[in-house]
């Protein structure tokens, strides 16, 4: 079994992860371009964690902005095996109330200007995705957010929008009345290409506000999203603690297949493949295409 090394993505609020123990900064470089900033690296008891945050220090970046395949391809590099992706949101659900946490285990991806895959031309890939949140990972988390006194629901519907202006009413009322639970813009590609990086993959949905279905909350800005986003982060801080503290030293493999989802997922014949791709697939595919 592999050593686990545990990767934190956050997102607006979520700049930092205090408390890492030998705290050190490194930029790996990724052929697929810039990522976020600089990798942190630390640690938590005996855990390996790697903080990365999505936004960039300072929130440069904006949703549409954030060159996510380079941001997965430096925690593959890193080694990052299971990977938690803390993000702001908003809520269709009156339960789902500000300042409570959505382990979310579904997406859906309304997004539109993204690079969406690590793979195309010279070398096509179609991964499993049915299933695209690790279950022990979210059931840690889960542990982690009840042993702590964290409020938190299980399971839920995240769909992901363009961004980066906030949803028109009738948008918000549409996604409601589709059941989903909660609305973000960020959360992919990230789970999609976490999938094709074989990396475990979560999400801490953070709910900063009611969207602007709601007819008592119905003027969604920044100022209130920041102002919740960071009351979160503390929390937010608190349950990543926990998960690292309580983590297992070896990666368990996932039950959602995400350890191998690349076994049989390369379509392109061999003699077909692309040198250049295939020198920037190394981290993300090297344990497949290396044996072919």
């Amino acid at each position: 079994m592999a050593k686990a090394v545990l990767g934190i993505i956050g997102g607006s609020g979520v700049y930092d992860l205090p408390g890492l123990e030998d705290l050190r900064e490194e930029r790996i470089p990724s052929p697929w371009g810039e990522p976020s900033d600089a990798l942190r690296f630390g640690r938590v008891g005996h855990t390996e964690v790697v903080f990365l945050p999505r936004h960039g220090r300072g929130h440069s970046y904006s949703p549409s902005d954030i060159n996510y395949r380079a941001n997965i391809d430096v925690m593959k590099r890193a080694g990052v095996t299971d990977l938690i992706s803390v993000s702001a949101c908003g809520s269709f659900r009156e339960e789902l109330y500000p300042g409570m946490f959505v382990l979310v285990d579904q997406y859906v991806d309304r997004t539109h200007k993204r690079e969406h895959s690590f793979f195309g031309k010279g070398c096509v890939a179609h991964v499993p995705f049915g299933h695209p949140v690790g279950p022990l990972l979210q059931k840690r988390l889960a542990a982690a957010a009840a042993a702590e006194g964290l409020p938190f629901r299980l399971d839920g519907t995240y769909v992901c929008i363009e961004g980066p202006q906030f949803s028109t009413y009738a948008e918000s009322m549409t996604y409601k009345g589709l059941g989903y639970d909660v609305i973000g813009m960020t959360a992919m590609p990230e789970a999609k290409l976490a999938r094709e990086a074989e990396i475990t993959y979560a999400t801490v949905a953070m709910v900063t506000d009611f969207d602007c279905w709601h007819p008592e909350h119905d003027n969604v800005d920044v100022a209130s999203v920041v102002a919740v986003a960071r009351a979160n982060a503390a929390k937010a801080a608190t349950l990543v603690a926990r998960v690292a503290r309580d983590f297992p030293s070896e990666h368990e493999p996932c039950p959602a297949g995400s350890d191998r989802a690349l076994d049989g997922a390369i379509m392109t014949a061999r003699s077909m493949l692309e040198p250049r791709l295939l020198e920037k697939l190394d981290a993300v595919a090297g344990r497949v295409l290396g044996a072919r």
